[in-house]
Protein backbone atom coordinates (compact mmCIF):
# COMPACT_ATOMS: atom_id res chain seq x y z
CA UNK A 1 0.00 0.00 0.00
CA UNK A 2 1.04 3.61 -0.51
CA UNK A 3 1.86 5.93 2.39
CA UNK A 4 -1.05 8.23 1.51
CA UNK A 5 -4.56 7.54 2.73
CA UNK A 6 -8.05 8.99 2.55
CA UNK A 7 -9.97 9.11 5.81
CA UNK A 8 -13.38 7.44 5.81
CA UNK A 9 -14.40 7.67 9.47
CA UNK A 10 -13.15 9.01 12.80
CA UNK A 11 -14.88 8.17 16.06
CA UNK A 12 -14.05 8.72 19.73
CA UNK A 13 -15.32 6.46 22.52
CA UNK A 14 -15.44 7.58 26.15
CA UNK A 15 -15.19 5.30 29.19
CA UNK A 16 -14.95 5.57 32.98
CA UNK A 17 -13.76 2.87 35.35
CA UNK A 18 -14.77 3.47 39.00
CA UNK A 19 -11.98 3.17 41.55
CA UNK A 20 -12.16 1.58 44.98
CA UNK A 21 -9.01 3.48 45.98
CA UNK A 22 -8.64 6.96 44.43
CA UNK A 23 -5.42 7.94 42.67
CA UNK A 24 -3.97 10.72 44.82
CA UNK A 25 -1.73 13.61 43.75
CA UNK A 26 -0.53 16.70 45.59
CA UNK A 27 -3.17 18.80 43.77
CA UNK A 28 -6.17 16.47 43.92
CA UNK A 29 -7.47 12.94 43.42
CA UNK A 30 -9.05 10.82 40.71
CA UNK A 31 -12.19 8.97 41.85
CA UNK A 32 -12.35 7.06 38.56
CA UNK A 33 -10.15 6.35 35.56
CA UNK A 34 -11.39 7.86 32.29
CA UNK A 35 -10.28 6.99 28.77
CA UNK A 36 -11.03 8.44 25.34
CA UNK A 37 -10.14 5.96 22.60
CA UNK A 38 -10.10 7.10 18.96
CA UNK A 39 -10.60 4.89 15.89
CA UNK A 40 -9.76 6.07 12.37
CA UNK A 41 -10.63 4.03 9.27
CA UNK A 42 -9.36 4.85 5.77
CA UNK A 43 -11.01 4.23 2.40
CA UNK A 44 -9.13 0.93 2.07
CA UNK A 45 -10.69 -0.33 5.31
CA UNK A 46 -7.45 -0.10 7.30
CA UNK A 47 -8.04 1.10 10.84
CA UNK A 48 -5.87 2.74 13.47
CA UNK A 49 -6.32 3.42 17.17
CA UNK A 50 -5.27 6.29 19.40
CA UNK A 51 -6.06 7.84 22.77
CA UNK A 52 -6.53 11.40 24.01
CA UNK A 53 -5.34 12.52 27.47
CA UNK A 54 -8.40 13.25 29.61
CA UNK A 55 -7.55 12.86 33.32
CA UNK A 56 -8.55 16.32 34.55
CA UNK A 57 -10.94 17.93 35.24
CA UNK A 58 -13.36 15.11 36.08
CA UNK A 59 -15.88 15.87 33.25
CA UNK A 60 -13.09 16.43 30.72
CA UNK A 61 -13.18 13.03 29.03
CA UNK A 62 -16.67 13.46 27.62
CA UNK A 63 -15.75 16.92 26.39
CA UNK A 64 -12.68 15.68 24.52
CA UNK A 65 -14.66 12.85 22.93
CA UNK A 66 -17.21 15.37 21.66
CA UNK A 67 -14.42 17.60 20.34
CA UNK A 68 -13.17 14.67 18.26
CA UNK A 69 -16.61 13.57 17.04
CA UNK A 70 -18.31 16.91 16.49
CA UNK A 71 -15.52 19.41 15.74
CA UNK A 72 -12.36 17.69 14.49
CA UNK A 73 -13.61 14.62 12.60
CA UNK A 74 -15.78 16.57 10.12
CA UNK A 75 -12.70 18.52 9.04
CA UNK A 76 -10.78 15.37 8.06
CA UNK A 77 -13.32 12.90 6.72
CA UNK A 78 -13.01 12.46 2.95
CA UNK A 79 -9.62 14.17 2.78
CA UNK A 80 -6.47 12.56 1.44
CA UNK A 81 -3.16 12.94 3.28
CA UNK A 82 0.40 11.89 2.53
CA UNK A 83 0.94 10.86 6.15
CA UNK A 84 -0.12 11.53 9.72
CA UNK A 85 1.97 14.69 10.04
CA UNK A 86 -0.01 16.36 7.25
CA UNK A 87 -3.28 15.62 9.01
CA UNK A 88 -1.84 16.81 12.32
CA UNK A 89 -0.80 20.11 10.73
CA UNK A 90 -4.17 20.55 9.05
CA UNK A 91 -6.02 20.00 12.33
CA UNK A 92 -3.70 22.18 14.39
CA UNK A 93 -3.64 25.14 12.01
CA UNK A 94 -7.31 24.77 11.19
CA UNK A 95 -8.42 25.04 14.82
CA UNK A 96 -5.93 27.59 16.19
CA UNK A 97 -8.36 30.49 16.13
CA UNK A 98 -11.22 28.38 17.47
CA UNK A 99 -9.06 27.10 20.37
CA UNK A 100 -8.02 30.69 21.10
CA UNK A 101 -11.58 31.97 20.89
CA UNK A 102 -12.92 29.45 23.43
CA UNK A 103 -9.80 29.48 25.63
CA UNK A 104 -9.21 25.75 25.24
CA UNK A 105 -5.84 25.09 23.58
CA UNK A 106 -5.27 22.13 25.94
CA UNK A 107 -8.41 20.13 25.15
CA UNK A 108 -7.96 20.77 21.43
CA UNK A 109 -4.32 19.64 21.56
CA UNK A 110 -5.31 16.50 23.45
CA UNK A 111 -8.13 15.61 21.06
CA UNK A 112 -5.84 16.20 18.08
CA UNK A 113 -3.18 14.01 19.70
CA UNK A 114 -5.66 11.15 20.00
CA UNK A 115 -6.43 11.34 16.29
CA UNK A 116 -2.74 11.62 15.46
CA UNK A 117 -1.84 8.47 17.40
CA UNK A 118 -4.57 6.60 15.54
CA UNK A 119 -3.24 7.80 12.19
CA UNK A 120 0.28 6.61 13.04
CA UNK A 121 -1.11 3.20 13.97
CA UNK A 122 -3.02 3.17 10.68
CA UNK A 123 0.08 4.19 8.72
CA UNK A 124 2.20 1.46 10.28
CA UNK A 125 -0.50 -1.10 9.50
CA UNK A 126 -0.57 0.09 5.89
CA UNK A 127 3.19 -0.41 5.74
CA UNK A 128 2.84 -3.80 7.50
CA UNK A 129 5.39 -2.71 10.07
CA UNK A 130 5.25 -2.57 13.86
CA UNK A 131 5.01 1.06 14.85
CA UNK A 132 8.29 0.93 16.78
CA UNK A 133 10.11 -0.10 13.59
CA UNK A 134 8.38 2.61 11.54
CA UNK A 135 9.70 5.07 14.14
CA UNK A 136 13.26 3.84 13.60
CA UNK A 137 13.62 1.38 16.47
CA UNK A 138 16.28 -1.32 16.54
CA UNK A 139 15.10 -3.26 19.58
CA UNK A 140 11.64 -4.22 20.82
CA UNK A 141 12.74 -4.40 24.47
CA UNK A 142 12.15 -1.40 26.73
CA UNK A 143 12.60 -0.79 30.45
CA UNK A 144 9.53 0.02 32.55
CA UNK A 145 8.74 1.29 36.03
CA UNK A 146 5.67 1.23 38.29
CA UNK A 147 4.16 4.69 38.71
CA UNK A 148 1.20 6.23 40.54
CA UNK A 149 2.22 4.91 43.96
CA UNK A 150 0.00 6.75 46.44
CA UNK A 151 1.21 8.01 49.85
CA UNK A 152 -1.26 5.67 51.56
CA UNK A 153 -0.34 2.00 51.27
CA UNK A 154 2.85 2.81 49.35
CA UNK A 155 4.78 -0.20 50.67
CA UNK A 156 2.03 -2.66 49.76
CA UNK A 157 1.70 -1.20 46.26
CA UNK A 158 5.46 -1.35 45.77
CA UNK A 159 5.74 -4.93 46.94
CA UNK A 160 2.91 -5.99 44.65
CA UNK A 161 4.63 -4.26 41.71
CA UNK A 162 7.89 -6.11 42.34
CA UNK A 163 5.98 -9.40 42.40
CA UNK A 164 4.58 -8.53 38.96
CA UNK A 165 8.10 -8.15 37.58
CA UNK A 166 8.92 -4.47 38.09
CA UNK A 167 12.38 -3.37 39.18
CA UNK A 168 11.73 0.39 39.26
CA UNK A 169 9.27 2.49 41.27
CA UNK A 170 8.04 6.09 41.39
CA UNK A 171 6.41 7.50 44.52
CA UNK A 172 4.06 10.45 44.69
CA UNK A 173 5.34 13.02 47.20
CA UNK A 174 4.19 16.44 48.35
CA UNK A 175 2.15 15.31 51.36
CA UNK A 176 4.40 16.65 54.13
CA UNK A 177 8.03 15.83 54.85
CA UNK A 178 7.26 13.18 57.47
CA UNK A 179 4.98 11.19 55.15
CA UNK A 180 7.21 11.63 52.08
CA UNK A 181 10.45 10.64 53.79
CA UNK A 182 8.94 7.64 55.57
CA UNK A 183 7.51 6.35 52.29
CA UNK A 184 10.77 6.90 50.43
CA UNK A 185 12.70 5.03 53.11
CA UNK A 186 10.23 2.15 52.87
CA UNK A 187 10.36 1.99 49.07
CA UNK A 188 14.15 2.20 48.97
CA UNK A 189 14.27 -0.76 51.32
CA UNK A 190 11.79 -2.70 49.16
CA UNK A 191 13.40 -2.01 45.78
CA UNK A 192 16.97 -2.35 47.04
CA UNK A 193 19.40 -0.89 44.53
CA UNK A 194 16.70 -0.73 41.85
CA UNK A 195 15.41 2.45 40.24
CA UNK A 196 13.46 4.78 42.58
CA UNK A 197 12.05 8.17 41.57
CA UNK A 198 9.75 10.72 43.24
CA UNK A 199 7.02 12.90 41.72
CA UNK A 200 5.84 16.05 43.53
CA UNK A 201 3.23 16.90 40.84
CA UNK A 202 4.10 20.63 40.99
CA UNK A 203 3.30 20.59 44.70
CA UNK A 204 6.05 22.78 46.20
CA UNK A 205 7.22 26.35 46.04
CA UNK A 206 10.87 26.74 45.13
CA UNK A 207 11.66 27.44 48.81
CA UNK A 208 9.87 24.27 49.92
CA UNK A 209 11.63 22.25 47.24
CA UNK A 210 15.06 23.60 48.19
CA UNK A 211 14.34 22.71 51.83
CA UNK A 212 13.43 19.15 50.82
CA UNK A 213 16.39 18.53 48.52
CA UNK A 214 18.97 17.72 51.26
CA UNK A 215 16.51 15.33 52.89
CA UNK A 216 15.88 13.55 49.59
CA UNK A 217 19.58 13.09 48.88
CA UNK A 218 19.79 9.97 51.03
CA UNK A 219 17.48 7.92 48.80
CA UNK A 220 19.58 7.84 45.59
CA UNK A 221 16.65 9.00 43.48
CA UNK A 222 16.90 8.45 39.74
CA UNK A 223 15.01 11.72 39.40
CA UNK A 224 12.79 14.23 41.21
CA UNK A 225 9.80 15.06 39.02
CA UNK A 226 8.03 18.41 38.82
CA UNK A 227 9.05 19.72 42.26
CA UNK A 228 7.58 23.12 41.38
CA UNK A 229 4.95 24.42 38.98
CA UNK A 230 5.79 23.87 35.33
CA UNK A 231 5.19 27.55 34.57
CA UNK A 232 7.54 28.96 37.20
CA UNK A 233 10.38 31.19 35.88
CA UNK A 234 13.38 29.32 34.54
CA UNK A 235 15.52 30.99 37.22
CA UNK A 236 13.65 28.99 39.88
CA UNK A 237 14.29 25.77 37.98
CA UNK A 238 17.98 26.69 37.72
CA UNK A 239 18.11 27.22 41.50
CA UNK A 240 16.70 23.74 41.98
CA UNK A 241 19.23 22.25 39.62
CA UNK A 242 22.06 23.92 41.51
CA UNK A 243 20.84 22.51 44.83
CA UNK A 244 19.93 19.00 43.72
CA UNK A 245 22.04 15.86 43.91
CA UNK A 246 19.59 13.95 41.70
CA UNK A 247 18.40 14.73 38.15
CA UNK A 248 15.34 16.97 37.82
CA UNK A 249 12.52 15.72 35.56
CA UNK A 250 9.59 17.43 33.83
CA UNK A 251 7.83 17.64 30.50
CA UNK A 252 4.25 16.38 30.78
CA UNK A 253 3.05 19.98 31.25
CA UNK A 254 5.16 21.54 28.53
CA UNK A 255 2.91 22.04 25.53
CA UNK A 256 4.79 23.96 22.87
CA UNK A 257 7.76 23.52 20.57
CA UNK A 258 9.32 26.65 22.06
CA UNK A 259 8.88 25.30 25.58
CA UNK A 260 10.75 22.12 24.80
CA UNK A 261 13.45 23.95 22.85
CA UNK A 262 14.06 26.10 25.93
CA UNK A 263 14.52 23.19 28.35
CA UNK A 264 16.67 21.23 25.90
CA UNK A 265 18.99 24.20 25.46
CA UNK A 266 19.77 24.54 29.18
CA UNK A 267 21.37 22.27 31.74
CA UNK A 268 18.45 21.99 34.16
CA UNK A 269 16.36 18.94 33.31
CA UNK A 270 18.18 15.64 33.21
CA UNK A 271 15.03 13.69 32.34
CA UNK A 272 12.46 14.99 29.85
CA UNK A 273 8.94 13.50 29.83
CA UNK A 274 6.60 14.60 27.04
CA UNK A 275 3.11 13.07 26.98
CA UNK A 276 2.14 12.24 23.39
CA UNK A 277 -1.56 11.87 24.25
CA UNK A 278 -1.60 15.30 25.88
CA UNK A 279 0.27 17.36 23.31
CA UNK A 280 1.92 16.76 19.95
CA UNK A 281 1.01 13.15 19.28
CA UNK A 282 3.67 11.18 17.44
CA UNK A 283 3.90 13.76 14.66
CA UNK A 284 5.75 16.08 17.06
CA UNK A 285 6.67 13.49 19.70
CA UNK A 286 8.94 11.37 17.50
CA UNK A 287 11.18 14.30 16.56
CA UNK A 288 11.09 15.59 20.11
CA UNK A 289 12.27 12.25 21.48
CA UNK A 290 15.21 12.36 19.08
CA UNK A 291 16.05 15.93 20.11
CA UNK A 292 15.94 14.96 23.80
CA UNK A 293 18.48 12.21 23.23
CA UNK A 294 20.68 14.45 21.07
CA UNK A 295 20.73 17.00 23.90
CA UNK A 296 22.24 14.40 26.22
CA UNK A 297 19.13 14.07 28.39
CA UNK A 298 17.10 10.96 29.18
CA UNK A 299 13.83 10.49 27.31
CA UNK A 300 11.10 8.94 29.48
CA UNK A 301 7.59 9.27 28.03
CA UNK A 302 5.02 10.37 30.56
CA UNK A 303 1.78 8.41 30.63
CA UNK A 304 -1.13 7.86 33.00
CA UNK A 305 -4.22 6.73 31.11
CA UNK A 306 -5.70 3.83 29.16
CA UNK A 307 -3.92 1.05 27.34
CA UNK A 308 -3.85 2.42 23.79
CA UNK A 309 -1.93 5.58 24.68
CA UNK A 310 0.37 3.54 26.90
CA UNK A 311 1.12 1.14 24.04
CA UNK A 312 1.79 4.05 21.67
CA UNK A 313 4.18 5.53 24.25
CA UNK A 314 5.97 2.18 24.46
CA UNK A 315 6.40 2.09 20.69
CA UNK A 316 7.82 5.62 20.75
CA UNK A 317 10.34 4.70 23.44
CA UNK A 318 11.40 1.60 21.48
CA UNK A 319 11.54 3.66 18.30
CA UNK A 320 13.67 6.39 19.86
CA UNK A 321 16.03 4.12 21.75
CA UNK A 322 18.09 5.44 24.64
CA UNK A 323 18.19 4.37 28.26
CA UNK A 324 14.82 5.70 29.42
CA UNK A 325 11.94 3.94 31.15
CA UNK A 326 8.26 3.62 30.24
CA UNK A 327 5.87 4.79 32.95
CA UNK A 328 3.16 2.24 33.83
CA UNK A 329 0.51 3.11 36.40
CA UNK A 330 0.51 0.59 39.26
CA UNK A 331 -3.16 1.12 40.09
CA UNK A 332 -6.04 -1.10 39.01
CA UNK A 333 -7.41 -0.13 35.58
CA UNK A 334 -8.94 -2.55 33.04
CA UNK A 335 -9.10 0.30 30.51
CA UNK A 336 -5.30 0.01 30.54
CA UNK A 337 -4.66 -3.70 31.04
CA UNK A 338 -7.11 -4.98 28.41
CA UNK A 339 -5.66 -2.81 25.64
CA UNK A 340 -1.92 -2.47 26.21
CA UNK A 341 -0.94 -5.80 24.62
CA UNK A 342 2.46 -7.08 25.77
CA UNK A 343 2.89 -4.23 28.28
CA UNK A 344 1.07 -6.33 30.89
CA UNK A 345 3.86 -8.92 30.72
CA UNK A 346 6.62 -7.28 32.75
CA UNK A 347 9.67 -9.48 33.26
CA UNK A 348 12.76 -8.38 35.15
CA UNK A 349 11.81 -4.72 34.76
CA UNK A 350 11.22 -4.78 30.99
CA UNK A 351 8.68 -5.62 28.30
CA UNK A 352 9.00 -6.86 24.71
CA UNK A 353 6.91 -5.35 21.93
CA UNK A 354 5.66 -7.56 19.12
CA UNK A 355 6.42 -7.62 15.40
CA UNK A 356 2.71 -7.30 14.53
CA UNK A 357 1.79 -4.30 12.34
CA UNK A 358 1.01 -0.95 13.95
CA UNK A 359 0.44 -1.05 17.68
CA UNK A 360 0.10 -4.82 17.38
CA UNK A 361 -3.35 -4.83 18.97
CA UNK A 362 -6.94 -4.12 17.90
CA UNK A 363 -9.12 -3.39 20.94
CA UNK A 364 -12.35 -5.30 21.53
CA UNK A 365 -14.46 -2.53 23.01
CA UNK A 366 -17.27 -4.94 23.88
CA UNK A 367 -15.15 -6.03 26.84
CA UNK A 368 -15.56 -2.62 28.47
CA UNK A 369 -19.05 -1.68 27.32
CA UNK A 370 -20.28 -1.46 30.93
CA UNK A 371 -17.84 1.42 31.49
CA UNK A 372 -19.07 3.45 28.49
CA UNK A 373 -19.71 7.06 29.40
Amino acid sequence: MTDSFTIRTIEAFCYRYPLVTPVVTSFGQMLNRPAVFVRVVDEDGVEGWGEAWCNFPAPGAEHRARLVNEVLAPGLIGRKFGGPAQAFEALTVGTEVLALQCGEPGPFAQAISGIDLALWDLSARRRRLPLWRLLGGQSSRIKVYASGINPGGAAQTAEAALKRGYRGLKLKVGFGADVDLANLASLRSIVGKGMLAADANQGWSVEQALKMLPQLAAFDLRWLEEPIRADRPREEWRRLRAGATMPIAAGENISSVDGFEEVLAENVLGVVQPDIAKWGGLSLGAGLASDILKSGKTFCPHYLGGGIGLLASAHLLAGAGGEGWLEIDANDNPLRDLFCGPIVNVKDGAVELSEAPGLGMVPDLSRIERYRS
